[in-house]
């Protein structure tokens, strides 16, 4: 396999060195429940993060929070700096990386408020910068399997017992946003056999994945895609206010889910580097 070199003279912290291991990208308010919180700016070979980095434990595991839309929820989807994003986690040390969003359903049975822990993803955004070996290293990253199969066993088990319904498989279209599908690209979609619609997904897991870190995905539906058995367009407010029903439960959900993921980890292989 091809070795791809990291971009110097930026170093990743690893092992004792570690200040964070596991990352959380999301904008629930998480962070606000973090023991021991701390907040640091970074600035990375990319540019800025979405925001500052909220440091603290949970059930002894130091947790680095990062709010992909910023913590005022002011940068659109296909204007997130995900390089940026998925640098700095690697930067602090992290292992494995929680992705949750809030996402639309394509299938009857997946319910609002229902759970997927996505297996597959199909990307429909164009123009984001989705690598970090644009050259002179050139290294083709597979992503098969571009979830964590391990870190998912841990999410579905985790979402099992705070009492969530989980489906336990899944495929998240990507789409470009801001703005949501016509009836015809659903219908696309749905014949697809896909089960989940997102924004973000694309390119935050497979940059974790080129950093050699772990990504799990945690999908919560908060409506349904238009014309979903004839179910009415979703509203941007309808979308907001099932998600903020459901906020207390993710977090349970991402509580539970930190304290089944091990405090150390063998790094991942998806890319051998050499630093």
């Amino acid at each position: 396999m091809m070795m791809a070199l990291i971009p110097a003279p930026f170093a990743f912290r690893t092992g004792t060195d570690a200040i964070a291991d596991i990352g959380v990208f999301g904008g629930s308010g998480f962070y606000q429940f973090l023991e021991n919180a701390q907040t640091i700016t970074l600035e990375t070979p990319y540019g800025a993060p979405s925001d500052d980095i909220t440091l603290g434990t949970v059930d002894g595991k130091r947790v680095a929070f990062l709010p992909r839309h910023s913590k005022k929820h002011t940068i659109a989807p296909h204007k997130i700096n995900y390089r940026a994003n998925v640098w700095a986690m690697k930067s602090l040390g992290v292992h494995t990386v929680i992705s949750p969003c809030a996402a639309g359903s394509l299938q009857r049975h997946v319910e609002p408020g229902h759970v997927v822990v996505c297996d597959q993803y199909v990307d429909r955004t164009h123009s984001r910068i989705d690598t970090f070996y644009e050259g002179p290293i050139i290294t083709h990253v597979s992503a098969a399997d571009p979830f964590d199969e391990q870190g998912r066993q841990w999410a579905i088990q985790a979402a099992k017992e705070v009492g969530l319904t989980v489906h336990e498989t899944g495929t998240v279209v990507v789409i470009q946003g801001p703005r949501f599908s016509t009836k015809s690209e659903s219908a696309w979609f749905r014949s697809q056999g896909w089960e989940v619609i997102n924004m973000t997904q694309y390119p935050e897991v497979h940059l974790v994945r080129e950093l050699n870190m772990y990504p799990i995905n945690l999908s919560l539906i908060t409506d349904y895609d238009c014309g979903v058995d004839g179910i009415p367009p979703v509203s941007h407010e309808e979308v907001l206010a099932v998600f903020k029903e459901n906020t207390e439960r993710l977090k349970q959900l991402l509580f539970r889910l930190v304290a089944l993921v091990p405090a150390t980890r063998p790094e991942a292989d998806f890319v051998p580097h050499v630093r």
